[in-house]
């Protein structure tokens, strides 16, 4: 960012921070002047704000692969200040890290926080596009772990949005449909599937044809 104030430096901080869904800021510890963006539900922090050496500094999250290079392209970047040196850079906002870039590091820092097996296996289900089928073991590849398909079965029976998260479109390995679809029952999976084009045959896909 642009060298600013202080008080104009933590005031866009927050508020950026702040823009992301369910986040609120708390003060936690007996230095007002620490200030914590956290995500509602499972009351994680992303965002670290607190002034240090006369400059507002920024605590973010960051992917191991990207820890070093944000290190080495700016000198205000080091290692995370109070906390994992592995796992989280300090952003020092002294005029010299273009605004956008500040941005990126901060929303990859929520994104990584608010990051878990679920959420990977919702979106890998709404990647499945209409006339197509995925297998648990498909779905638990694309969501980036092979052996979580039980947890995709799990993850599906609790979809909280049938609407957007496809899940009719995920079959067993050998193409079945399940018997306990709870969104209606393995008749309500073969009609979906059939809306969409797919073509059942006493209920089984052919994944050859369908599959992804």
């Amino acid at each position: 960012m642009e060298r600013r104030n202080n008080m104009k430096a933590r005031e866009e901080a927050i508020n950026y921070g702040l823009s992301f869904p369910d986040t609120y800021m708390e003060a936690p510890f007996h230095d007002p002047s620490w200030q914590l963006i956290r995500v509602t539900g499972s009351k994680k922090a992303f965002l670290w704000i607190y002034e240090r050496n006369g400059y507002i500094n920024l605590n973010v999250k960051v992917r191991p692969e990207w820890r070093d290079f944000w290190r080495d392209a700016y000198e205000a970047v080091t290692a995370g200040y109070h906390q994992s040196k592995e796992h989280w850079n300090t952003v020092i906002l002294d005029g010299t890290i273009p605004d956008e870039v500040v941005k990126q590091m901060i929303a990859e820092s929520y994104d990584l926080i608010t990051d878990s097996p679920t959420k990977r296996i919702y979106e890998a289900v709404k990647k499945i596009p209409r006339g197509k089928v995925a297998t648990y073991g498909r779905v638990a590849e694309l969501a980036g772990n092979p052996r979580m398909s039980r947890a995709v079965g799990n993850a599906l029976h609790k979809n909280p949005d049938p609407e957007h998260i496809p899940c009719y479109r995920v079959v067993n390995a050998k193409g079945e449909l399940a018997e306990a679809f709870v969104f209606g029952g393995v008749n309500m999976q073969e009609k979906l599937l059939e809306a969409d084009g797919i073509e059942v045959v006493n209920g089984r896909v052919d994944l050859e044809k369908y599959g992804i």
